[in-house]
C-alpha cells in the first residue's frame, strides 16, 4: 500500500506545505514520528502564545499601547539609521520603498516601547525572516509572531496582525513589558517572548541574529 503524505513545515516560522513522495505506509512510520515530534516541539517556540491564563497586567498594557500615537522624533538619527540598516536589509527585502517603510515602523515603535530597534529587528529576523505574511504552526502571525487571542482580549477582534504597523505595536509592547518584568534580563525576557523560559536556545539565536547583521557601529 502507498501513500502520499503532507505536512507544515515550520522553517522560518511560517507554514509552507511541502510534500513528501510516495512511501511504503510500514515504512512510514519513523519518519512520522519525527515529523509529529518535530512538529510538536516548533509548536512550543512562538512568540506569545495562548497561556492558560491570561496576563491582565500585560492585557491592559497592550490596550493602552493601541490608543497611543508615535511619531519619530529626532530626525537627523532616525535618517542616519534608515541608511545603515536599509542597507543591511537589501538581502531579504529588495523592494527598496518596502524597507524604508518597515524600518521607520520598527524605528517608531523600538522608539515608543522603549527598545532598541536593532533588538527589534533581530526578533523578527528571527521569529518571521522579515516576512509580514509569515503563520507558525501555533497560528502566530506576522513579523513578530503574534497570537491572535490577543485580539479578543483587548477587544479589537477587527484589527489586522498582518498589518506592519499592528504587528510591531503588539510585539515591541509584549517584548517591553518581559524585559520590565525581568528587571532588565534581556535573555529572560527572550525567553518568555518566545514562551520558553528557562531555555537559551531561543535567546541565542537572536543574540547571534544582531550580532551578525544588526550590530550598532
Amino acid at each position: 500500500m502507498t501513500e502520499v503524505f503532507y505536512f507544515f513545515s515550520p522553517t522560518g516560522t511560517q507554514g509552507r506545505l511541502k510534500r513528501i513522495l510516495p512511501i511504503r505506509l510500514k515504512s512510514a512510520y519513523p519518519l512520522i514520528a519525527l515529523l509529529l515530534s518535530y512538529l510538536l516541539t516548533a509548536a512550543g517556540s512562538h512568540a506569545a502564545e495562548a497561556p492558560s491564563k491570561v496576563d491582565e497586567a500585560l492585557k491592559s498594557i497592550l490596550t493602552q499601547a493601541l490608543k497611543s500615537q508615535t511619531g519619530i522624533q529626532d530626525r537627523f538619527d532616525a535618517e542616519v539609521w534608515l541608511l545603515d540598516m536599509s542597507t543591511r536589509l537589501s538581502r531579504w527585502i529588495k523592494n527598496k520603498d518596502k524597507r524604508i517603510n518597515l524600518l521607520k515602523l520598527v524605528y517608531q515603535e523600538s522608539a515608543r516601547a522603549e527598545l532598541d530597534p536593532e533588538l527589534v529587528l533581530s526578533v523578527i529576523q528571527v521569529e518571521s525572516n522579515f516576512d509580514k505574511f509569515a503563520i507558525s504552526v501555533s497560528g502566530a502571525r506576522g513579523l513578530m509572531q503574534i497570537m491572535p487571542f490577543w485580539l479578543d482580549e483587548i477587544g479589537r477582534p477587527g484589527d489586522d496582525l498582518f498589518d506592519i504597523g499592528t504587528n510591531l505595536r503588539f510585539g515591541c509592547t509584549i517584548l517591553k513589558y518581559y524585559l520590565d518584568m525581568e528587571k532588565g534580563g534581556l535573555t529572560r525576557a527572550l525567553a518568555r517572548y518566545n514562551g520558553s523560559l528557562g531555555k537559551f536556545k531561543y535567546p541565542n539565536k537572536v543574540y547571534r541574529a544582531r550580532q551578525k547583521y544588526w550590530y550598532k557601529h
